[in-house]
């Protein structure tokens, strides 16, 4: 990221940010604490894409943001860790599955294999996020989240091969 600083006389700073995909964000800070800043697609134009004006107390609150107060994303290293222990997966409920004419509620999914159930497909009807009363039906795909022991569980619970009562 190339970063640089002007003065603006009688007006105050001027700092520009060229990020790698050669875009461009210019903030012009103003000596009344007011933020301007500027948008622009293609570094190399004049004439920004857009811009928006912050308060300074905005500006407190975006650049807090920006650092990280209420969101710590997961750096790579550990992005890699997780991806390799959660698996997502969807799965067929076949006739002889205990989880069939239940709600999800009552099925306890999760109580028996760990995997959690993230959408469920009824035909062409998909439903993310279900709803604990929804009635699981043979036919149905579920999409199940979690380690692969748990995912593998769910699996041969959903075609009968594994019973509540073997947990």
């Amino acid at each position: 990221m190339e970063v640089k600083m002007a003065d603006l006389p009688s007006v105050g700073k001027k700092i520009s940010f060229q990020t790698a995909d050669k875009e461009k964000i210019v903030i012009i800070i103003h000596h009344s604490g007011k933020r301007e800043l500027y948008f622009f697609q293609d570094a190399d134009e004049d004439e920004a894409d857009y811009f928006l004006t912050l308060t300074s107390e905005e500006t407190r609150e975006l650049g807090a943001q920006l650092l990280g107060a209420t969101y710590h994303p997961v750096d790579d290293d550990q992005m890699e860790i997780f991806q390799k222990q959660l698996v997502m997966e969807w799965i067929k409920l076949t006739p002889e599955s205990p989880f069939v004419d239940k709600q999800l509620a009552e099925s306890q999914i999760r109580t028996h294999t760990g995997a959690s159930v993230i959408a469920i497909m009824h035909g062409d009807d998909i439903t993310v996020s279900p709803d604990i009363h929804m009635v699981l039906k043979a036919g149905d795909t579920v999409m199940a989240a979690g380690k692969r022991d748990q995912i593998r569980r769910f699996d041969a619970m959903a075609k009968g091969e594994l019973l509540e009562e073997d947990h």
